[in-house]
């Protein structure tokens, strides 16, 4: 059977940039944009609102409705799909789009499950490789195909595929709790580091680094290769940790000549310059030798700073008020060399860093066993799915 059959788009809605705000205010909604489709989750914030009257009834987005980010200048992340849990008073702005199941013919919880099916991103994907801009058209979605059982076999699937996913959620959060108590051994053994109530001596980057520098910035993707020595970009620095799902790569060559001054060892802290300022993560031994591309590298003195303890001061969300003081422009934030150098670090004795890293340390061995139960969840979830749309289950 094919979409249309069991459901029917809704435009998302179009308003210039003069009817909107940022703010809230009486007799304005929110407006969802493709940011707000994470993980197959609708998040509520980072809203824009326009006036209610520009909005058509059909435009509220309902439970059940399914959003999609349907255009985008990124092919990563056109296809984007979430169901909204319960009906909202918002709407979705023109690069999304809403399909609203017909809930006679289909059950919510199995029409959204079908969002996350290999076939479902492989086929959206293909579609938007051959399309303008990544835009995918009503028909495209109108004419995908679905299995469709009767409306019991759907539930007992549909139940079946909720009770594996909500295992997975349990155990994201389990790891997301982790990440939590870290933050929270932080603060209870440091402080802080803007009022800084424990005293602690500050010094400026400069003087407790042996090198703060910058990746490769003039004309970077002139030295991209299909293979060879990663180079980090931006994008794949999250708070903690480096994300290596999506890389570029510079010939063994260039790396070791032109670009051997921005060769990272293991230690090094490498820190986002522009976008998410100030993010902060470790390399770690199997990325010693790796080469990146606008990130601030910080090579600490260890004699004096932890370079667990600056990851952590520079991910904090106290620590990234600081940061954001040293930072200029205006929606593209710019964190450079000499801001970093300048940056007042509150520095407890370097033995207590150490202890820190150890304490750290412990949680991440758990962590890292909690990470090992989510990736068979995973691996359960996306095996029961296969089965479930391939009419095995």
């Amino acid at each position: 059977m094919m979409l249309k059959d069991v459901m029917f788009q809704i435009r998302g809605l179009s308003y210039s940039k003069k009817d909107s705000t940022d703010e809230y205010s009486q007799d304005y909604i929110p407006v969802l944009r493709a940011g707000n489709i994470q993980e197959s989750k609708i998040l509520e914030e980072d809203y824009v609102y326009v006036p209610k009257r520009i909005v058509k009834p059909k435009q509220l987005l309902k439970k059940g409705d399914v959003l999609i980010a349907a255009s985008s200048g990124s092919i990563s992340i056109v296809g984007k799909a979430a169901m909204v849990s319960q009906d909202m008073n918002a709407s979705f702005g023109a690069f999304c789009k809403v399909l609203r199941p017909d809930i006679s013919k289909i059950d919510l919880s199995y029409f959204k499950h079908y969002f996350e099916t290999e076939y479902y991103k492989r086929t959206i994907k293909g579609l938007a490789e051959g399309a303008n801009i990544n835009n995918l058209k009503s028909e495209h979605f109108d004419n995908l195909d679905i299995p469709l059982p009767p409306l019991p076999i759907q539930k007992k699937i549909a139940a079946i595929l909720d009770a594996a996913d909500a295992y997975r959620q349990k155990t994201k959060a389990l790891i997301a709790k982790y990440d939590e108590l870290t933050q929270s051994l932080f603060l209870d053994m440091f402080g802080d580091p803007v009022t800084n109530p424990k005293g602690w001596e500050k010094y400026k980057g400069e003087d407790v680094c042996v090198k703060i520098s910058v990746g490769v910035v003039i004309k970077p993707a002139s030295y991209y290769v299909d293979k060879g020595v990663i180079a980090l970009r931006s994008l794949n620095v999250k708070p903690f940790k480096i994300d290596l799902s999506d890389v570029v790569y510079f010939s063994q060559e260039t790396h070791k000549n032109e670009l051997k001054k921005s060769i990272l060892k293991d230690g090094d802290v490498v820190v986002v310059r522009t976008g998410n300022t100030g993010t902060a993560a470790l390399i770690t031994k199997e990325l010693d030798g790796i080469n990146c591309i606008d990130l601030i590298i910080v090579r600490v003195d260890k004699s004096k700073l932890n370079a667990n303890y600056l990851c952590h001061f520079l991910n904090s969300e106290r620590g990234k008020e600081l940061v954001a003081g040293k930072s200029v422009g205006g929606i593209h934030k710019h964190f450079n060399v000499g801001a970093m150098k300048g940056t007042n670090i509150p520095l407890p004795h370097i033995d207590l860093q150490r202890l820190f890293e150890k304490r750290v340390e412990i949680l991440k061995s758990q962590q890292t066993k909690a990470q090992a139960s989510l990736d068979k969840a995973e691996d359960l979830f996306n095996s029961l799915l296969q089965k479930a749309f391939n009419g095995e289950l």
